[in-house]
């Protein structure tokens, strides 16, 4: 007899909501967006016929109904997860998970990693990615994550977990050549500037540690670092980003430097797992990690 489940993708989008508490971040999470995650949740509630959910100020929490089901699903969860990963460790082959932003990954380590493939043939990297522009990815100990990779010091100046450092990281202004960008000593202006999602707080930290005031007609917003280093590129405003994430366009030319770069020296880290040790494949990551950052 066939089984009377709920599809997988639904039991996610409820997993990752209760335990996020929000709709945002458990698309964050899951990769998807706010409103696929949103259909999913109610497309479950109708075929259990009652909801799980109640709202709790601009997010949501479980009912008495959800709390319980919560449970029984979050058993489940854990238990398919271990059993998996028992047979991902039974494997000859040796692995490294690695949580970190999409940016670094798409700019600056999948485009270098036939390096690292090169020097350790039999070892796989594994990515979890973060759908928006948080640096950290996805950093659950219930995912199977060696470490996270984290460089935004401007919204998270200091890190509280136990990491490894690997490179600095230096954040300041680009635009294209041509983009209006006004001085008046410490003073800069401009019409727009270009944020990643949720991170505006980055220009708050950025001024108040250079002794800079900006003002800006409109703003724009992007999920990724990556895409605000593009817009910029396209002359749609001025883009505050991490240099090592626009290096080739302002090598190229096609982005210029409109102010100097605040630098955070070892704030490139890799945060560790609260009890797990690095396994020989996460060594060799890091060890090659630390090496490219000081060759590039």
């Amino acid at each position: 007899m066939a089984r009377n489940l709920p599809p997988l993708s639904y039991l996610r989008a409820f997993e990752a909501t209760a335990r996020l508490g929000s709709v945002t971040r458990a698309a964050d999470e899951l990769g998807r967006t706010h409103g696929a995650v949103s259909k999913q949740l109610q497309l479950l509630q109708e075929q259990l016929g009652i909801p799980v959910f109640e709202k709790s100020g601009t997010g949501l929490r479980l009912n008495e109904e959800g709390a319980a089901f919560f449970a029984t699903v979050s058993r489940a969860f854990d238990l398919l997860e271990e059993r998996y990963q028992e047979l991902k460790a039974s494997r000859n082959e040796a692995s490294v998970h690695i949580a970190c932003s999409a940016t670094f990954a798409m700019v600056w380590l999948v485009p270098r990693l036939a390096e690292f493939y090169s020097l350790y043939p039999n070892c796989r990297v594994q990515l979890s990615l973060s759908s928006s522009a948080r640096d950290g990815g996805t950093n659950r100990a219930r995912d199977g994550v060696d470490f996270t990779l984290s460089w935004d010091r401007l919204s998270r100046p200091q890190v509280k977990d136990e990491f490894v450092p690997l490179a600095s990281v230096s954040f300041g202004l680009v635009s294209a050549p041509d983009y209006s960008f006004n001085t008046d000593g410490d003073d800069f202006s401009f019409p727009t500037r270009i944020s990643p999602d949720h991170l505006s707080e980055q220009w708050t930290s950025w001024q108040a540690a250079t002794g800079h005031r900006i003002s800006a007609q409109s703003e724009l917003y992007f999920p990724h670092m990556h895409l605000c280093v593009s817009a910029a590129v396209t002359g749609l405003g001025v883009a505050l980003v991490e240099r090592r994430f626009a290096l080739k366009e302002l090598k190229s030319g096609r982005l210029v430097e409109r102010s100097e770069f605040l630098t955070y020296e070892d704030g490139f880290v890799a945060i560790m797992k609260p009890g797990r040790a690095l396994s020989p494949a996460a060594s060799h990551f890091l060890d090659w990690l630390r090496g490219a950052f000081v060759r590039e």
